[in-house]
């Protein structure tokens, strides 16, 4: 697929995704696009990271695994990914608003301790429309995930119930609600809250990043 392609794809798909970002269940924390929030960190030490890249440039994402508006956005930010990710590191902070957005977002954190948060990350967009929006506990359909990754079920249980994993979790909510953060997806790059209205805002937001 040719480059100008996979942008215009990106594109459509950035779209949505802004589109939706009023709908997906924002809360009423207020907050502007600064980021002086008294004690939040954007990127704290024990954040998750998709990649690392070779320059200080990081890009942070607050998301919901059970969002529509981030699922949306999921194809743009792998072609980000997939473009920038040696020079540029992408963090993932939770900020769950959904019936199943904790239980997920354990789920990824109890992938993350046996080194396979990447591959949960993936498998959780990749299926949100099998489990996402139920009233019902999808913890065995994330448990399934598990297993199909090959992780120790014992190790992996341990991490999904133990009560630090869901302070870690709402230490990233309480860090968003400080620094702006109303709805998902809402991106930061080295810092600063981003307000894009396309991909090729995001694109050229990292640009200027990189050769600044």
């Amino acid at each position: 697929m040719s480059r100008n392609v996979k942008l215009s794809m990106g594109l459509v798909v950035a779209a949505i995704a802004v589109a939706l970002i009023a709908a997906s269940g924002s809360d009423d924390g207020g907050g502007g696009s600064g980021t002086e929030g008294a004690s939040a960190s954007v990127v704290p030490e024990d954040s998750r990271r998709l990649s690392t890249g070779s320059s200080d440039v990081v890009f942070v994402e607050f998301l919901d695994f059970e969002c529509e508006g981030c699922r949306a956005a999921f194809p743009a930010i792998e072609e980000l990914r997939a473009d920038y990710g040696d020079r540029v590191t992408f963090v993932v902070r939770n900020f769950p608003l959904h019936n199943n957005s904790v239980a997920a977002a354990s789920a990824a954190e109890a992938a993350a301790e046996q080194g396979a948060f990447e591959e949960m990350y993936v498998r959780l967009f990749e299926t949100q429309t099998e489990w996402g929006e139920r009233s019902d506990s999808q913890e065995d359909v994330f448990f399934g995930f598990a297993e199909d990754l090959g992780l120790d079920m014992a190790e992996f249980r341990r991490v999904y119930d133990d009560p630090t994993t869901v302070a870690k979790i709402e230490r990233d909510q309480a860090d968003g609600r400080a620094l702006g953060v109303t709805g998902t997806p809402t991106f930061f790059l080295d810092g600063k809250k981003l307000e894009p209205e396309s991909f090729d805002d995001l694109v050229a937001a990292i640009e200027q990043a990189l050769g600044a």
